[in-house]
């Protein structure tokens, strides 16, 4: 008899990864991921003293996937802003139950909206903002935040099959946005 396939933790991440970019995260559950496998649930369950620690290495393994989305480069978009925040419909889009389960479920692991605007990763986009726009770092992360609300909003409704997708219309929805924002940031109007 051939020894069994030694079951590691991230063929474990990547089935639970699989069954929720496929199924939606309501299937997500040891039983699923042992039968995604091919194995008893005794493999899993040994790399995870929690069923929320392993929930929670799939979130990030989600996330992980979403960063690297949205921050390859539109070639349609001149403005990397715009380019991310297209990106980020068209995931939306494109994975909805992953969507869902990074940003409409309780895994959501910042505590607020203020802590997602503020968070040390998104400094690295208000530099070049700032720099294309003449905004300060604080107007621009101002600008960033309007542009975020309307991907985010765009974003969900797509994941929640309340809109159809219009890259163009969303793109002009962004725009609109942007530009808006900046505009009124430029003339010195309260935000």
């Amino acid at each position: 008899m051939p020894p069994k396939a030694k079951i590691t933790k991230e063929m474990v991440i990547n089935a639970g990864f699989d069954i929720v970019r496929k199924e939606g995260q309501e299937n997500l559950n040891v039983r699923r991921i042992a039968a995604e496998l091919g194995c008893s649930t005794q493999p899993i369950m040994y790399h995870y003293k929690t069923v929320d620690e392993l929930k929670a290495d799939i979130y990030a393994a989600a996330d992980g996937f979403h960063t690297e989305y949205i921050m390859k480069p539109d070639k349609k978009a001149d403005n990397p802003m715009l380019s991310i925040g297209l990106n980020y419909i068209r995931f939306a889009h494109d994975e909805k139950f992953l969507f869902r389960f990074l940003f409409q479920s309780d895994k959501l692991q910042s505590a607020n909206f203020r802590d997602l605007l503020e968070g040390e990763e998104k400094d690295f986009l208000l530099q070049p903002l700032s720099q294309q726009t003449g905004l300060t770092q604080e107007q621009a992360r101002t600008a960033f935040e309007a542009l975020f609300i309307c991907a985010h909003g765009l974003a969900s409704l797509l994941a929640n099959n309340s809109m159809e997708y219009d890259e163009e219309h969303c793109a002009r929805l962004l725009t609109g946005t942007f530009m808006g924002i900046v505009g009124a940031i430029m003339k010195g109007e309260e935000i």
